[in-house]
């Protein structure tokens, strides 16, 4: 039984539950927990989408200082995979993702919410990549999400000073994708991943697998990868029902069974 990570299951939609008092610090445990919940997440059938949430106050202030300022190089070559291995796990989930973020997230914090496809955001919230201030760079991802998402210069700008961005600057630079009151995010995260509760799960992990591999290849390269993506897609039993039902009852009435 995992101690600071939950998988929460209702409806159809899966909550990664962070819950290690009080700030939701990423240490090795937290950072395991994430990875196997994020695993557990992927591979249950009874899961069509996932929401990550720190709970009402934050979502993770980032990685256990205490726990790094131990570590030499020795240390932290065995530690830096799994620093990387969680948050590509959460990323890896064949299914839509949204951070629910409350309060901070900073460093391994922010990281986390940036593998995830969306982010909302209360509006009272803190984000930021802080590590510069001490002598390091984002280990868990940041440098390469951060900049793909939001652009090199901008990346470098949050990178290079570790400054916080409050939840209006994040939303203009695409570092989120809505603000909310606070007491209105986790519930606005459930909503938008309930919509693909009972949708073509297939299809669904086959559209975030092609975008996501064609953002690291060039762009025929990429069309190569979406036409296999698509054509193989006519295998599936969705595919069938999904056409069928298009034509016989007009569109948005079928029903699928992630087959």
């Amino acid at each position: 039984m995992a101690e600071f990570v939950r998988l929460e299951v209702t409806d159809g939609v899966g909550t990664l539950r962070l819950d290690r008092p009080k700030m939701n610090a990423l240490d090795a445990q937290v950072q395991t927990e994430l990875l196997e919940a994020a695993r557990e997440a992927d591979r249950r059938d009874d899961v069509a989408a996932v929401v990550v949430w720190g709970g009402e106050r934050v979502f993770a202030a980032g990685a256990d200082v205490k726990e790094m300022a131990e570590m030499g190089f020795p240390e932290m070559f065995r530690h830096a995979h799994l620093l990387q291995d969680f948050t590509r796990a959460v990323a890896a989930i064949g299914k839509p993702t949204v951070s629910a973020i409350t309060g901070f997230a900073l460093g391994g914090g922010l990281e986390l919410a940036l593998a995830t496809d969306l982010r909302f955001c209360a509006d009272n919230a803190k984000l930021g990549q802080p590590e510069i201030a001490l002598g390091i760079i984002p280990g868990a991802g940041g440098t390469q999400r951060l900049a793909r998402l939001i652009g090199p210069a901008k990346a470098k700008d949050l990178i290079y000073t570790g400054r916080f961005v409050a939840a209006d600057e994040a939303l203009t630079l695409g570092l989120v994708d809505e603000v909310l009151p606070a007491d209105a995010v986790y519930e606005r995260a459930v909503q938008w991943a309930s919509q693909f509760v009972g949708g073509p799960a297939i299809a669904l992990r086959t559209a975030k697998d092609v975008i996501d591999r064609g953002l690291e290849v060039d762009l025929q390269t990429g069309l190569e990868i979406e036409r296999a993506g698509f054509t193989g897609l006519f295998a599936t039993q969705d595919q069938a029902d999904g056409m069928r039902s298009f034509v016989e009852n007009g569109p948005g009435k079928a029903t699928f069974t992630g087959k």
